[in-house]
């Protein structure tokens, strides 16, 4: 009787050994397809950009401003315009949404206030961005009766505040409590233990948030249709209607002439390019401060 038992015992392990490592050999598997199917389409997408987009690489696209069609015209005004619109959303957007998102993690909790503001941010997280853009035409464009590049930043920096707010109120979540107590216990006021170790525990986090927001906007067009507008002129003046890659691109890829496709073609490229690099660089310098 003993015996048989204990061979039941076995056979029952061995089939449950046997099922385990079945599901484990699936879960990997599909894992592993996941992943060929993410690179594929990614890689996809970069060799469809460099195939188009190489071809119109030149001097006389950095060095001019857009122009009609066969002026043998560039993209300097639209990739100035976009550098200083993007960059100007990122200086307002970053500092509100990470002064939130600590609010949030280590202030707010749980309050009715707290509710209130990861509410309203998610919202904005799934609003659409010709909302935005209309948003500020009617409480900045309209009332000043022109377009500008800074209602063009303003919408921009909209949309990339609640993605950093999620990003470093979850980061922020991430750092051992342990940590924390022991900046108090050695007498370290809050402020001080949030700034310099919860900050510094979490920056690499922090750092993605902020380069997913530039990534959100750099490539954003429908807001910068209400606020912005464009201008085929060179112009680095916040205050008038501003040139932009993204507007450059909808405007030119559904024209009928061939110049003007191919620098659409080139400023989707230089767009990617332009996010991939930057995301090299912060990666590269993070990994160079933590040593």
């Amino acid at each position: 009787m003993a015996t048989s038992r204990s061979l039941l015992r076995s056979d029952r392990s061995a089939s449950l050994l046997l099922r385990r490592k079945v599901t484990d050999r699936m879960a990997t598997g599909l894992s592993w397809l996941a992943m060929l199917i993410v690179v594929c389409v990614l890689g996809s997408i970069l060799w469809t950009l460099l195939k188009n987009g190489l071809a119109g690489l030149s001097i006389n696209l950095f060095t001019h401003s857009m122009a009609a069609p066969g002026q043998n015209g560039g993209l300097a005004n639209a990739i100035m315009g976009s550098i200083l619109q993007t960059g100007l959303a990122i200086l307002l957007g970053t500092p509100a949404g990470l002064l939130t998102g600590i609010y949030l993690a280590e202030y707010g909790t749980n309050s009715v206030l707290a509710r209130t503001m990861r509410f309203v941010s998610d919202m904005l997280l799934s609003a659409p961005s010709i909302l935005i853009g209309l948003f500020i035409y009617m409480v900045l464009v309209a009332p000043l009766g022109h377009f500008s590049g800074f209602a063009g930043s303003l919408a921009l920096a909209i949309l990339a505040m609640p993605i950093v707010v999620r990003t470093t109120e979850d980061m922020l979540y991430l750092v051992p409590v342990a940590m924390r107590e022991a900046g108090i216990a050695l007498g370290a006021p809050k402020w001080r233990v949030i700034l310099f170790i919860c900050l510094r525990a979490a920056r690499g986090g922090i750092l993605t948030g902020v380069l997913l927001a530039v990534a959100r906007v750099a490539g954003e067009t429908a807001p910068l249709l209400f606020t912005s507008l464009g201008n085929s002129e060179w112009s680095v003046d916040m205050n008038r209607p501003m040139a932009s890659l993204p507007v450059a691109i909808y405007q030119y890829a559904g024209s009928p002439y061939q110049d003007w496709m191919q620098q659409a073609w080139t400023g989707a490229l230089l767009v990617t390019l332009g996010v991939l690099v930057i995301n090299i660089v912060v990666r590269v310098g993070t990994r160079g401060g933590r040593t």
